[in-house]
């Protein structure tokens, strides 16, 4: 067995190679011998694209074998599991029974027409929807785990009409969520929560029941391009170098340690090293008030407050809103950058008109 500080230095070092370290499943699995049984998960798909389950699928350090074999009792996944119908809804409803187990959602939860434009499965001629489903399941879980920012947050699938009337997790269930935001959630994120979950209980949380061990730090203080945005180094279309806050780039109201652990594969990455601006697909609002993705935005919503992108290049109330950090402020203060910044936006937007006209 292990402290939580070793563990929480695992994930971290996790982040220099292309993803959480392989000592993490060893221990985990000398922490589950000696608890004398492997956790019991269930994996519940909503209306969802099932990018989320399919980022797991993806999972390299620890691979999902390891997970699959070594680690977990995953009873039920839409996608993992060979039982259909009504076997599958039998395992579902033993697993609830026996009790004692951890449930992860993906994907958001239709409500409209009592649930209706959701449907779970057939109980000979009736319908289950999502909403009963969830609610029944979320209810006796021992752990509420809502997987990709749809489950979390609304997401794609509660965008703007949100016909299905769909909501978050916690809006349809009356008690703690852990949110692990992502579209789609990186694998780390979700195999290092669990991993908490079941050696040391529920994770610390920041704002919105985030992991602060995954979403604590701002995007734009960690981001490899720092420099070029206080030198006021501005991209001006996508895939070119430079800072891309011009061209629509979330990262000063995004926390995520994207900037250092990346994206899977062997070969790491994330948007901004391809030079595509972050998009802030963990935020709560994302996607209506992240989007045109590739525009700079008059307004940016901060903790339930708008400014315009004038005011967050140059007050400081605003810089400190957004968490861009002292050496920002000061800098801001002086003036240098305050000038440069918008002499840099006056030049794109008059440049854009030309262009437009």
């Amino acid at each position: 067995m292990f402290t939580r500080r070793q563990f929480v230095q695992l994930c971290l070092k996790g982040m220099a190679a292309y993803s959480l370290s392989p000592l993490i499943i060893p221990r985990l699995a000398q922490a589950l011998e000696a608890m004398g049984e492997k956790p019991l998960v269930l994996y519940m798909e909503a209306n969802t694209c099932a990018g989320n389950v399919f980022s797991l699928l993806n999972t390299l350090n620890p691979s999902l074998r390891d997970l699959l074999f070594e680690s977990l009792d995953i009873r039920y996944s839409n996608t993992l599991m060979t039982a259909q119908g009504e076997k599958a809804l039998d395992i579902l409803m033993e697993t609830v029974e026996e009790g004692n187990y951890i449930v992860m959602v993906e994907g958001t939860i239709p409500t409209r027409g009592d649930g209706y434009y959701g449907t779970f499965a057939l109980l000979g001629e009736k319908e289950i929807t999502h909403l009963e489903m969830i609610r029944y399941i979320g209810s006796k879980a021992k752990t509420v785990i809502a997987v990709g920012t749809c489950a979390a947050f609304g997401g794609p699938f509660a965008a703007h009409p949100n016909p299905s009337h769909s909501l978050p997790v916690s809006k349809v269930l009356n008690r703690k969520v852990i949110n692990v935001p992502g579209c789609p959630v990186h694998p780390d994120w979700i195999v290092g929560t669990l991993s908490h979950v079941i050696l040391f209980g529920d994770p610390p949380l920041g704002v919105h029941n985030r992991p602060l061990l995954f979403y604590g730090e701002n995007i734009h203080e960690r981001c490899p391009r720092r420099q070029m945005y206080e030198k006021s180094i501005f991209a001006r279309h996508p895939g070119e170098e430079g800072c891309l806050y011009l061209i629509g780039c979330k990262g000063p109201v995004t926390y995520s340690d994207c900037p250092l652990r990346q994206w899977i594969g062997l070969h790491n990455s994330w948007p901004v090293e391809a030079n595509t601006p972050c998009i802030g697909c963990v935020n709560a609002d994302f996607p209506d008030k992240s989007m045109p993705f590739f525009q700079h935005l008059p307004q940016v919503g901060v903790g339930g407050v708008n400014t315009t992108a004038q005011k967050f290049a140059g007050a400081a109330a605003g810089a400190t809103a957004l968490g861009i950090g002292a050496h920002f402020l000061a800098t801001t203060f002086r003036g240098r950058l305050k000038m440069k910044l918008k002499g840099q936006l006056r030049s794109h937007q008059k440049k854009k008109g030309e262009k437009d006209e």
